[in-house]
């Protein structure tokens, strides 16, 4: 006869391997991301032909198409405000990728450029609420090991590449009215996996007792906020109105649904190679050859559009103007808020980076379009970059350059 086992050794052998094997929630906050991003696909590259294809003009579209970074400059701030607020973080994220749903299915009731600016405002008011608090809930699971925050977020890259060049095939069949329909599907699929993403606990830190406003007025964060709001605003004139620069020069829409994906796929390659990177380079050197490669890329896209190697050459960049920039700020607003200021410290970054730069970029974009032309829009964009470089040398580097993530092993 069988003895059975013993149960306090049963309960003690499981207690040790849970804690020695933590349950893998990657899937569920890659899922969001996937999702994420490729909404981004859709929208970036061709929510701009869509405004084009129902007749309205540079200005209208510029304007539109800036929607989404104004929200993003205001709309963090509060929802963050509300999540430390309340303490409940994911159920903020979950009720904002509901009313962002919502909101969006107002795209099919209206084409007038009122109706869809009131439709946009919304959207992008909710949309733009969950990504800092996810970005927050990402690096807080991730806890010592934030240098592999990249091999997570590279699948809301691998999304926007299905997204990107599945349009842009598709549009060189159908109409591109059938835009519509695509969003809605990701916007659930969004919804489907706020409801995924596991809680996480904020760790006490000894920051916690000082207003935020103390932390966000070092001269080092000032320094990492101005030079990636210069980053952004160098970006806007890129995501307002490349595709359609391209399909003005004659590329056809899934010529230009590779190129977007290239970029993407070098900024995957990045994401992974990201541990590495930070073993041998310190934070700000990856910052500003960033910062660098932005000023070779809007230069070559403003001036080398009828060459095809110089254009595959600056998609290539993308690696470095994006992935490596964002992977390296986000493991400085990491460190520079911690605590209870993590959530908030990411709105901020993204609402005044990416919101305020994004928004004044492709507002810029649309005059400098049109009365200027695409490769003085794309000097400016150049320009911006450089100055953002020199912020950074100014300013961070002497900080930055002793910051490095607390684990960067694979």
């Amino acid at each position: 006869m069988i003895k059975p086992a013993n149960p306090v050794l049963q309960v003690s052998f499981h207690s040790i391997v849970a804690v020695a094997i933590p349950k893998n929630y990657h899937w569920r906050i890659a899922g969001f991301y996937f999702f994420y991003f490729a909404f981004v696909g859709m929208f970036s590259p061709y929510w701009g032909l869509y405004l084009h294809s129902i007749g309205f003009n540079a200005m209208q579209i510029a304007i539109l198409m800036s929607v989404h970074p104004v929200m993003r400059m205001i709309s963090p701030a509060l929802w963050s405000w509300l999540a430390d607020h309340t303490g409940k973080r994911l159920l903020v994220v979950q009720v904002a990728a509901l009313c962002s749903a919502a909101s969006y299915a107002g795209v099919f009731i209206t084409t007038g450029f009122t109706g869809l600016l009131l439709v946009m405002v919304l959207m992008s008011f909710f949309w733009s609420a969950s990504m800092p608090l996810v970005e927050a809930t990402t690096l807080t699971y991730l806890g010592k090991h934030t240098a592999r925050y990249g091999r997570i977020r590279s699948w809301g890259s691998v999304g926007f590449i299905v997204a990107v060049l599945g349009l842009g095939y598709a549009f060189d069949f159908i109409a591109i009215a059938w835009i519509l329909w695509v969003g809605l599907v990701i916007k659930l699929g969004i919804l489907l996996f706020a409801r995924q993403i596991p809680p996480t606990e904020v760790m006490a830190h000894h920051t916690d007792t000082q207003p935020i406003r103390r932390l966000v007025l070092q001269p080092h964060v000032l320094a990492l906020f101005g030079a990636c709001f210069l980053m952004a605003l160098a970006h806007g004139p890129y995501y307002t109105f490349y595709s359609i620069y391209l399909v003005e020069h004659g590329y056809m829409k899934s010529a230009v649904g590779w190129l977007w994906a290239l970029g993407v796929i070098c900024e995957i390659a990045v994401f992974f190679a990201m541990p590495w990177l930070m073993r041998h380079f310190t934070l700000t050197q990856i910052l500003i050859a960033s910062f660098a490669c932005a000023v070779l890329r809007f230069l070559l896209i403003g001036w080398a559009v009828n060459m095809m190697p110089w254009l595959l050459f600056a998609q290539i960049l993308h690696a470095a103007t994006f992935g490596a920039f964002h992977a390296v700020s986000m493991a400085l607003v990491h460190q520079f808020f911690r605590g209870r200021h993590q959530s908030r410290g990411q709105a901020l970054f993204g609402s005044i980076t990416y919101g305020a730069g994004g928004m004044i970029g492709g507002l810029l974009s649309g005059p400098l379009w049109q009365h200027w032309g695409a490769s003085v829009m794309y000097l400016f964009s150049s320009v911006s970059a450089l100055l953002g470089m020199f912020l950074i040398l100014w300013k961070l580097r002497g900080v930055a350059s002793q910051v490095h993530p607390p684990d960067p092993a694979v």
